[in-house]
């Protein structure tokens, strides 16, 4: 498969960008869009040029490090999946195709370098709630804290947010409701976090009101989330919102 890759190039947040042409001869459908970056990395290498940055760990889909934009479209073309799990699937991408790879265009991640951005505003987030007190000491037993199956179950499937960051990259407005959404209804869900779930609701949406815009009701980020977090996400900010406020500060 022929394709044309359109990557871009920046040193850092202070210089300007730019997309550069590449041509890659041999691509595969078997090709991630990460491996695909590898093979033209190692072909600058071998020719003695810079290589393209971008970030990657696990390459299994559970990390949320991968994050780029293809043809502008957060991670890739094949919807509900990370950069690292896109393949050059031949329902997607053909000979010939032209394909522009440049970072999550958003004002809250500014460019490392090249393809690489901070998303730390995201951790922002988390630091201001997104964890649970409980006493020091010897582990309770199992059984101390009950719960239900189905709320246990829910918990987990909100738990499965990777922090990818993708649902800002999405947004017009780059909000991250569903982000901030999936780790209030987490956190709700379960026994330990019940008794700071007002505190955590304010500090966590004052954060995320100064970082990032508003929600923009249109449903972006949940078509692209890897983890497949429901739009619904989107309204527990709303609602744990209200209900900090209706039980005051003491909660």
């Amino acid at each position: 498969m022929k394709l044309t890759l359109e990557i871009w190039r920046q040193a850092d947040s202070n210089s300007e960008g730019h997309f550069e042409a590449i041509a890659v001869e041999d691509a595969v459908p078997q090709m991630s869009i990460l491996e695909l970056l590898d093979h033209v990395n190692l072909g600058l290498i071998e020719e003695g040029k810079e290589p393209f940055a971008f970030a990657s760990d696990c390459r299994e889909g559970i990390c949320g490090t991968c994050g780029l934009m293809v043809n502008g479209r957060p991670h890739g073309l094949d919807k509900n999946k990370p950069a690292c799990q896109q393949r050059l699937s031949e329902d997607l991408y053909h000979d010939g195709d032209t394909l522009k790879i440049e970072p999550f265009r958003s004002a809250v991640y500014p460019v490392i370098r090249d393809l690489v951005v901070d998303r730390s505003a995201l951790d922002r987030v988390m630091e201001k709630g997104g964890y649970v007190s409980v006493n020091a000491g010897t582990a309770p037993d199992a059984d101390t804290l009950a719960t239900s199956h189905e709320n246990a179950e829910k918990a987990l499937d909100f738990a499965a947010c990777i922090g990818c960051g993708a649902c800002v990259a999405a947004c017009p407005n780059g909000a991250a409701h569903l982000f901030t959404g999936a780790k209030l209804q987490h956190l709700r869900l379960t026994p330990m976090g019940e008794h700071e779930r007002g505190r955590r609701a304010r500090r966590m949406i004052d954060e995320l009101e100064t970082n990032f815009g508003p929600c923009s009701l249109y449903g972006e980020c949940a078509d692209v989330c890897p983890a497949g977090i429901p739009l619904t996400a989107v309204s527990i900010v709303t609602k744990e919102r209200a209900r900090a406020a209706l039980r005051g500060k003491d909660d």
